[in-house]
Formats: C-alpha cells, structure tokens, sequence
C-alpha cells in the first residue's frame, strides 16, 4: 500500500498525528480521529520517535491503591484478640507481631492460623483410597 493511499500516512496525517499526541489524546482516541488503528498510531509514533507517555491503565491503577496504614504492634500492644503471631527477628529493631483480629478460639488470625494448624491429612487420604 502506498502512504498516500486512504489508511496510508501522508505529511498531513503525520502532521495531526504529532499535533493530537502532543495535547495528550490516548492512542485509540488518535487513531479513530485519523481512520487509523490504535497499533498504527503506536509503531507510527515509534518510528517518528515521538516521546512516549505512560500508560493511562497503570496511572489508573497506582491512583486505585489505597495506600495503607500499617501499624506495628509490639508485645505491650497485644490483647486476646490481637494476633500474636511474630514477624521478623526478635534480634532486629523492626521485630513485631501481625496484630489483626484473632479467629475465634485461636491466639492468630485467619491468615497465621491456615500456617500455624496444618491437619493431618489422614482423612482425606483415607476417603480417597476407599472412593
């Protein structure tokens, strides 16, 4: 095809292109704007060398994440219903405990006790030689 052929880049659409990525448009607002496909923006703009912008999905994601508060309880922190499960080195200076809500009977949380009660498997074993 030759670049003066409809879809094709000529000086003119090279020149709108330039235009619509230096006021920010997305990739895919430029190529519906140009009767051309978001792909052909993106390799035409490589190859001008245009500079490139980040990604507007991962701006969206960065700007979703809540950032979180995280404390740090230490052993004058802990209740019976904090998790009292250690984290760290009780060597180090950043040594702590989780401190989230504990499973109900049980001196961890959910998270600590799936790790610190692992069953048998005895059972399972069992049910499936005899299925």
């Amino acid at each position: 095809m030759s670049m003066d052929e409809p879809g094709g880049w000529n000086d003119e659409k090279i020149g709108r292109l330039k235009k619509l990525w230096s006021e920010g448009l997305t990739t895919g607002e430029i190529g519906k704007r140009l009767g051309v496909s978001k792909n052909a923006v993106v390799g035409k703009a490589h190859r001008l060398g245009l500079k490139g912008r980040p990604s507007p999905i991962k701006r969206q994601q960065k700007a979703a994440e809540p950032k979180k508060e995280t404390r740090i309880f230490t052993l004058t922190d802990l209740s019976a219903q904090t998790c009292r499960w250690p984290i760290g080195d009780p060597k180090h200076e950043d040594f702590h405990f989780c401190g989230k809500p504990v499973a109900t009977s049980k001196p961890y949380c959910g998270e600590h006790c799936s790790i610190a009660y692992v069953g048998s498997g005895k059972s399972s074993r069992s049910e499936d030689a005899a299925s």
